[in-house]
């Protein structure tokens, strides 16, 4: 049995990194008395992924990890157990049963996903960038120097930021966030203010991540759903 966990992680757990992360569920996990599977040879491991690491510093409503199990459990008791053992500042929110195979991976599927992005106490902006969002998504094309440990390259960022808006004294944004072209909040935050003419100040704003998308629909028209929508509960 293959599961998809969607869990939160908010308050002081969001300086946790991803590696440990992964070790807090294994080792939830094993104080649950679930029956992971594991893989083969001389250095067994439990067999989970996660769908895309999340930063140091960020939340997030929305994060998801694929489990197999080597016996059949009704979802709702995954999650209650789950829950039993969590910390402060992780929930499992939901388990949905999934496909075997890599095609059905979280990490293969991820596709895109929704930031809400909020500026500290006293460090927003003077300029009034609410009306400038829609000028900027309207442009063709946003080109951003980015490097690697090799080289640097210009590229148009503008096919990967599918939604940006004015939420509040907050910015919405929904980005791609496949292996290929994975586009950080900060970067479009950084460059949507240098477009202004404005240079951010550091840590002047906070993000967090509220769901994770695959997109099921063609090259040329995008269809995302949430990562949890392509499971289903087992009772």
């Amino acid at each position: 049995m293959k599961v998809r966990i969607k869990f939160s992680k908010e308050g002081p757990v969001k300086f946790v990194g991803h590696l440990d992360t992964m070790r807090y569920f294994q080792k939830a996990i094993r104080r649950a008395d679930l029956p992971a599977s594991f893989s083969g040879g001389y250095s067994p491991h439990m067999i989970m992924s996660f769908a895309i690491p999340l930063g140091v510093g960020t939340e997030s409503t929305g994060e998801y990890f694929d489990l197999e199990l080597s016996e059949t459990i009704p979802t709702d008791e995954i999650t209650q157990k789950l829950n039993q053992t969590m910390t402060e500042g992780f929930t499992v929110i939901s388990t949905r049963q999934v496909e075997d195979g890599k095609a059905g991976k979280a990490m293969s599927l991820a596709a895109a996903a929704d930031y809400l992005i909020e500026f500290y106490q006293g460090k927003e902006p003077t300029v009034s960038w609410k009306d400038q969002i829609g000028e900027f998504m309207a442009l063709k094309e946003i080109s951003v120097l980015k490097k690697t440990k090799r080289s640097e390259k210009e590229i148009n960022i503008r096919p990967y930021i599918y939604k940006m808006e004015a939420r509040d004294n907050k910015i919405f944004m929904m980005l791609a966030s496949a292996s290929s072209n994975f586009t950080k909040p900060e970067l479009v935050m950084e460059t949507f203010f240098s477009w202004l003419g404005v240079e951010l100040k550091e840590f002047s704003f906070k993000v967090k991540r509220l769901e994770i998308y695959a997109d099921i629909g063609t090259e040329d028209q995008h269809k995302f759903v949430t990562l949890e929508s392509l499971g289903e509960e087992i009772e």
